[in-house]
């Protein structure tokens, strides 16, 4: 009887390509042994899939290709994403000879809800971080105009000096409303989810 000979599979060792959408939990060994959860752009410009990870939006296509942020395609010859079940996480902790853990294992939640509070929306500290500081450029600005408006009623600029802090302060607030706006139509997203009607939107 001949020598057999046995052949082993090393398939497990692969991790399986895939497509990618928003709310999708993923893996992406180059950034960190953790999972990420997809979302679309969080400010709506473009029209690419997003995880944040150290507090920065990373930007990819539905393939799992990495998009720089000045470009509106990849530059990459292979995906970083892969969905995130156990076969590709053994494949991938064996291939770059590490473990996993969840976004849970490591997000530490700050409570800031009353007893009562039977609905709560949960908020990450970097989209927290943008709204605080629109509110701040925004509370600026208006001061800005406020001071403008003071130094316009004593008479302390006049003539083509009026016209043309005036045509800055216009330019400002316009620029400021656009993102606060933005940060509105995020905002009412969750919101309207609650039960609460959107802000700033008629309803219909």
């Amino acid at each position: 009887m001949g020598n057999s000979i046995r052949t082993t599979s090393n398939t497990q060792n692969t991790p399986t390509l895939a497509t990618f959408k928003a709310g999708d939990s993923v893996l992406c060994p180059s950034l960190s042994f953790t999972s990420f959860v997809l979302t679309a752009d969080p400010y709506g410009k473009r029209d690419l899939l997003a995880l944040t990870h150290d507090g920065s939006n990373i930007y990819y296509d539905n393939k799992g290709y990495f998009v720089p942020s000045r470009d509106k395609e990849t530059g990459d010859y292979q995906p970083s994403l892969f969905q995130d079940t156990e076969a590709n996480r053994q494949a991938i902790a064996t291939l770059y000879n590490g473990r996993f853990t969840t976004q849970a294992d490591q997000r530490k939640v700050i409570d800031t809800t009353e007893a009562d509070d039977k609905i709560v929306v949960t908020m990450s500290s970097h989209d927290l971080s943008h709204i605080t500081s629109d509110i701040y450029g925004a509370a600026n600005a208006l001061h800005d105009v406020g001071y403008l408006l003071g130094l316009i009623y004593y008479g302390k600029i006049e003539g083509e000096a009026v016209k043309s802090m005036a045509r800055l302060a216009h330019d400002a607030t316009n620029t400021w409303e656009d993102i606060l706006r933005t940060q509105l139509d995020i905002i009412n997203e969750p919101l309207a989810m609650t039960g609460y009607s959107k802000v700033g939107v008629d309803n219909e």
